[in-house]
């Protein structure tokens, strides 16, 4: 069987402590848990990006959680953290990318229901022209270490990194990851972390209608 054209691994495994240490994915929007929100997101801009190339093949769908997991396993596949307890992102990534049946993962926070429409489009190109590894965006103002582009064979490097305690921009760092510059939209990488956030959110939805 033909592997998938992409991995997208939504990461869903942090510990939101200013959300009272509620899990963010599953708090609801407009009574739509978050969770549906990403995948609304994945469908309509990565996965119909994808099945729009000369030769169209599947997308995989991963969530990357830590508890929860039968909530989560109603809308895609879930891996578990490989690192036990709230590790940090970079051992969701780990996860992620040793789960992974396509050659490329990319990985998407749970807590950001809005990003550039053009995300994955871009990173692939840039991956491509610069013939990197793992590409991440940039905002203009900072890294957004948790919206990017892996090669699967990362995954040991990854893993290793995770367990030595490095965090996700150091181990972007180390691998020579390629930025990407998204300046124009930072505004859509705006996640969501705390009650306020997710109770004003509907009213940015009806600003941006």
């Amino acid at each position: 069987m033909e592997a998938p054209a992409l991995t997208v691994a939504i990461l869903a495994g942090g510990a939101a402590s200013r959300l009272g240490g509620r899990d963010k994915g599953l708090e609801t929007i407009r009574g739509r848990p978050l969770i549906e929100w990403v995948l609304d997101y994945c469908a309509e801009h990565v996965v119909r990006a994808v099945a729009s190339k000369d030769s169209p093949r599947d997308v995989e769908l991963l969530i990357i959680a830590n508890r929860h997991l039968d909530d989560y396993a109603r809308y895609a596949p879930v891996c578990s953290d490989l690192a036990p307890g709230f590790r940090g992102p970079l051992a969701g990534v780990a996860s992620a990318l040793g789960a992974a049946k396509s050659a490329r993962v990319l990985t998407l926070p749970v807590d950001c229901p809005n990003p550039p429409e053009d995300l994955s489009a871009r990173l692939f190109a840039v991956m491509h022209e610069a013939r990197a590894a793992a590409v991440v965006a940039h905002d203009g103002e900072r890294r957004q270490p948790l919206f990017a582009l892996y090669a699967r064979g990362l995954a040991e490097s990854a893993l290793a990194a995770a367990n030595a305690g490095r965090g996700v921009w150091e181990w972007q760092d180390a691998i020579g990851a390629a930025e990407v510059d998204f300046s124009a939209q930072r505004q859509q990488f705006h996640n969501l972390n705390t009650p306020e956030e997710f109770a004003a959110y509907p009213d940015v939805i009806r600003a941006r209608d």
